[in-house]
C-alpha cells in the first residue's frame, strides 16, 4: 500500500472479496457452504468419539485415522467462521496479522496432515508386507511419537512464512483473490523481490507434499507387489484395508497439486477457478474423508450404526 506521501508502507488489513463476479450470489452459496462445515465437523468428531470409546480400536490404523479426523476439523474451522462471516455480513476486512496467523495455521495443519497420511500407509505396508513384525514395530507409544513428529515436522516446516511475509513491503492493492489468507496469494501484492518467498514455497512443497506423496506411491508399489502373490481372497481383504487410505491421499493431494498448478500457471487476476480450487482443497478432505470410512472401513461403520440405533432407541420411550 502507499501512504499520502507516496512511500511504500507495510499492510495493516486486507481484503477478502470471498468469490470474485459471485458477491451478489455469495449470501446464498454460504447455506450449502455452512452445511458440508456442520457435516465435516460432526462427521470427524464421530470418528474421534468411536475410536476414543472403543478399545478394540486402539489400534495403530485407526489412532491414525483420529488424527487425520482432528487435523480436519482444525483446518476446516481455521476458515470457515471467516468465510461465512465475509458471505453473510460482508466482513471482508482481516488485520495482517490475523491473515498471518490464517496462513500459518493452514499451510501448517496441510504439512501435519500430509505427514499422517504418510504414516498410515507405512502402516499399512507393515500390516501387509511384514504382518507378524507390525506388533513390534508399530506400538502404541511409537505411534504417538509419529503424531507428535507430525506437528513439529508442520509447524517447523512454516515457522519461517510469517517472517517471510512480515517483512515485505505492500504499495499495491491490499485486495485478496481468495476466501480466506494464503501464501501464493498474499505474496503476489508485495512490492518487493518476491524470489525467497517462491523459492521457499517450492522447498516446502518438495520436501513435505513431493516426498510425502513419493513415499506413499512406493508403499503401494511394495504392497501391490506383496499382495499379487497371495490368494485371492487374501488380495480382496488387503485391498478392503487400503482402499479408504488411497481414497483419502487422492482426496488430500488431487485439490492442493490442483490449486499449486492453477496458482503458477492461470495469470488473471480475477480467475474464479483458484478461489473454487482453494475452498475445494479446504473442504473436500474434512467432509469426505468421514464418508469414506464410515462406508468403506466395517469395524467404522458398525460403530456408527450401533451408535445411532442406541440414540435412537433411548430417544423413544
Amino acid at each position: 500500500m502507499v501512504d499520502p506521501s507516496g512511500n511504500e508502507s507495510s499492510a495493516t488489513y486486507f481484503i477478502l472479496i470471498g468469490l470474485p463476479g459471485l458477491e451478489e450470489a455469495q449470501f446464498w452459496l454460504a447455506f450449502p457452504l455452512c452445511s458440508l462445515y456442520i457435516i465435516a465437523v460432526l462427521g470427524n468428531l464421530t470418528i474421534i468419539y468411536i475410536v476414543w470409546t472403543e478399545h478394540s480400536l486402539h489400534e495403530p490404523m485407526y489412532i491414525f485415522l483420529c488424527m487425520l479426523s482432528g487435523l480436519d476439523v482444525l483446518i476446516s474451522t481455521s476458515s470457515m467462521p471467516k468465510m461465512m462471516a465475509i458471505f453473510w455480513f460482508n466482513s471482508t476486512t482481516i488485520q495482517f496479522d490475523a491473515c498471518l496467523l490464517q496462513m500459518f495455521a493452514i499451510h501448517s495443519l496441510s504439512g501435519m496432515e500430509s505427514t499422517v497420511l504418510l504414516a498410515m500407509a507405512f502402516d499399512r505396508y507393515v500390516a501387509i508386507c511384514h504382518p507378524l513384525r507390525h506388533a513390534t514395530v508399530l506400538t502404541l507409544p511409537r505411534v504417538t511419537k509419529i503424531g507428535m513428529a507430525a506437528v513439529v515436522r508442520g509447524i517447523a516446516l512454516m515457522a519461517p512464512l510469517p517472517f517471510f511475509i512480515k517483512h515485505l513491503p505492500f504499495c499495491r492493492s491490499n485486495i485478496l483473490s481468495h476466501s480466506y489468507c494464503l501464501h501464493q496469494d498474499v505474496m503476489k501484492l508485495a512490492c518487493a523481490d518476491i524470489r525467497v518467498n517462491i523459492i521457499y514455497g517450492l522447498i516446502v512443497i518438495i520436501s513435505a507434499i513431493g516426498l510425502d506423496s513419493l513415499l506413499i506411491s512406493l508403499s503401494y508399489l511394495l504392497i501391490l507387489k506383496t499382495v499379487l502373490g497371495l490368494t485371492h481372497e487374501a488380495q480382496a481383504k488387503a485391498f478392503g484395508t487400503c482402499v479408504s487410505h488411497v481414497c483419502a491421499v487422492f482426496i488430500f493431494y488431487v485439490p492442493f497439486i490442483g490449486l499449486s498448478m492453477v496458482h503458477r500457471f492461470d495469470k488473471r487476476h480475477d480467475s474464479l477457478l483458484p478461489v473454487i480450487m482453494a475452498n475445494t482443497y479446504l473442504l473436500a478432505p474434512p467432509v469426505l474423508n468421514p464418508i469414506v470410512y464410515g462406508v468403506k472401513t466395517k469395524e467404522i461403520r458398525q460403530r456408527i450404526l450401533r451408535l445411532f440405533h442406541v440414540t435412537t432407541h433411548t430417544s423413544n420411550p
